[in-house]
């Protein structure tokens, strides 16, 4: 008995790249990272504008606020007969108000756009504001753990419920 087998052809061709496939490949993913970088960065600048224009707007309510009370401050100096503390409480007031009004009056990008300019032309006063936020985190930051500290240590000096010893030998 004489049994031939024969191969059959697969089912698939083979598929064999071509030459620029590898690279075609990386540029597109390369491309679309890009796009979703691109989108990241939009979604993000969208956000900080709506941030700055709501924390903006609450702001120059509370400094327009603030401005009356100084200016009720003022008044009642007058009333007293001291001209020069109310004159400059008014003009405290004054200053307040329009700080006021060009915060909940003005939109995230030119509110944005002014502080950008600011540090364009007073760097050394921006240094030193970093600076000073910084120093009064690290005190607030110091302070609370601190606090924190001390309700561990007294957390630990306080003694736990009583418990009970048990003999488990006694108790077979």
């Amino acid at each position: 008995m004489d049994t031939t087998y024969t191969s059959q052809p697969p089912l698939t061709a083979p598929v064999t790249p071509e030459p620029g496939a590898d690279a075609s490949t990386a540029d597109q993913a390369k491309e679309k990272a890009h796009e979703a970088a691109g989108q990241a960065k939009e979604k993000a600048g969208s956000q900080l504008r709506s941030q700055v224009d709501q924390r903006s707007n609450e702001a120059g309510q509370r400094v327009s606020g603030l401005a009356s009370d100084v200016r009720s401050v003022g008044q009642q100096l007058r009333e007293q007969g001291k001209d020069q503390p109310a004159k400059l409480a008014d003009q405290a007031a004054d200053r307040a108000e329009q700080l006021g009004g060009y915060l909940t009056g003005h939109d995230a990008e030119r509110i944005l756009g002014d502080l950008e300019d600011f540090g364009r032309r007073q760097p050394w006063a921006v240094i030193g504001g970093g600076i000073a936020l910084g120093l009064v985190a690290s005190r607030f930051l110091k302070a609370s753990s601190a606090r924190r500290y001390e309700q561990r240590s007294t957390a630990q000096l306080t003694p736990a419920a009583p418990t009970v010893p048990t003999d488990y030998d006694a108790v077979r």
